[in-house]
């Protein structure tokens, strides 16, 4: 029977390969577009993917950008850097040589190396921008489109990602408070922002200046286009702004799974189902109350016993979570984690058990540390994630909160970025 249940939920993972959703996003970080046989997108400043791949405009800064391709054939993959808007959308006023110093168009990703005694084959690949062929001349957002051909011979996008040039010639600053415009100490959380344009001339704040806000790199709910509740010159402020109030969740929870040989934290069991291990997280269960804990916000670390090289060492495990509660019609069940892609794709959907009496889903995952948490979407909103039901919602929550301004005077053909800002809201 156990054998039957593994074989089904590995068949069931082959077809959420098939089946990866599609969305679009602003916020750099995000990979928006992933083919079936990519997987663990990671994107960070300097091989460092803590952090929200933004880089100083004409620093020595770059942005790193590496993925798996399952298989240890070879795959000529190449890439295309594109400037967007602020709301993500592709910039068609500017001509690619305005934005870029580029000798070609198309670029080839030469960086990769094969896994090495991993019982699943691949290959891992890596990019970094700036580099000898390109170089961003302009603030503001941009596009990867990493492509590759099919099995057929034919042309395939395999992933899109995002990054973004920060000037840094606007200060921003962020302050986070339990003390809401909705409630006191209970389920939220309230931001407050301060933007010094400096020299940067200002007409009208509500068209020229566009700002994105975002709770642990979160897409779902993140918040677009907040106009300021006051304006003193070049001074903008947004303050008992009731646009600026996130649902504050609970502290992620986390797992990891650094052997084949033996469970890691929060794991069950680990077994091998030939061609798999693979790895039964411990059942988990909708929280009532604020668990205090030093989580990660849904971060994914590689991570591989008696390896400094995880990128090419660590193994890939079919990875089974099940989330013990009764079933709710009209409600979906998500995995979310920054290793998601933040992406409602069918892939991290859980399905419900009605023998198990558990929510429950099967995913292929590297070994690694893992930070993640449950999310419902509702018939009421079905595009944004609610904590409330599986996780709660409380005022404790440990939170980062990141914060980009773009400015676009009137005239101008792309929005610049000139501020960037982050803080890790933690209850004194």
């Amino acid at each position: 029977m156990r054998h039957t249940i593994l074989y089904i939920y590995t068949l069931l993972l082959c077809l959420a390969f098939c089946g990866a959703a599609e969305t679009q996003t602003v916020l750099p970080g995000s990979c928006t577009q992933k083919a079936r046989h990519i997987r663990t997108v990671q994107l960070g400043v300097n091989g460092d993917f803590e952090r929200l791949p933004v880089i100083a405009l004409g620093s020595g800064d770059r942005v790193t950008l590496a993925f798996d391709d399952l298989t240890h054939e070879y795959r000529r993959y190449t890439y295309t850097v594109e400037q967007c808007n602020a709301d993500g959308t592709l910039n068609e006023e500017l001509f690619d040589t305005e934005y870029l110093v580029s000798p070609a168009s198309e670029d080839v990703i030469e960086d990769y190396e094969n896994s090495l005694n991993t019982s699943v084959l691949y290959t891992h690949y890596t990019l970094t921008i700036p580099n000898a062929d390109v170089r961003p001349k302009l603030s503001g957002n941009y596009r990867i489109t990493v492509k590759t051909e099919n099995d057929e011979g034919e042309e395939e996008t395999a992933l899109v990602a995002y990054f973004a040039v920060n000037e840094s010639c606007a200060g921003l600053s962020i302050t986070c408070d339990t003390d809401t415009e909705i409630d006191r100490n209970a389920t939220h959380q309230q931001l407050s922002l301060r933007a010094d344009l400096g020299s940067l001339p200002l007409r009208d704040a509500s068209s020229e200046v566009k700002l994105i806000v975002a709770q642990n790199r979160r897409t779902d709910n993140a918040l677009f286009g907040i106009r300021p509740t006051s304006v003193s010159g070049g001074v903008l402020l947004w303050e008992h702004c009731r646009d600026l109030i996130f649902n504050a969740g609970n502290e992620y929870r986390k797992l990891e799974m650094p052997a084949t040989r033996y469970p890691g934290m929060h794991l069950d069991h680990i077994r091998y189902f030939e061609p798999y291990y693979h790895a039964t997280v411990m059942p988990d269960a909708p929280r009532r109350n604020y668990l205090y804990d030093e989580d990660q916000n849904g971060r994914y670390v590689p991570r591989c016993e008696n390896s400094a090289a995880p990128e090419t060492e660590a193994d890939y495990l079919v990875t089974h979570f099940a989330l013990e509660t009764d079933y709710v019609p009209g409600r979906r069940v998500f995995l979310d984690g920054r290793w998601t892609d933040f992406a409602f794709s069918d892939e991290y959907e859980l399905h419900y058990d009605a023998e198990a009496q558990a929510y429950t889903a099967a995913v292929l995952l590297k070994q690694g540390y893992y930070s993640y948490q449950y999310l419902a979407l509702t018939e009421a909103q079905p595009e944004k994630g609610l904590t409330a039901p599986y996780e709660g919602d409380f005022y404790q929550t440990s939170n980062e909160y990141a914060a980009l301004l773009y400015y676009r005077r009137t005239g101008d053909r792309y929005d610049r970025l000139v501020g960037y800002a982050k803080i890790l809201f933690e209850l004194k």
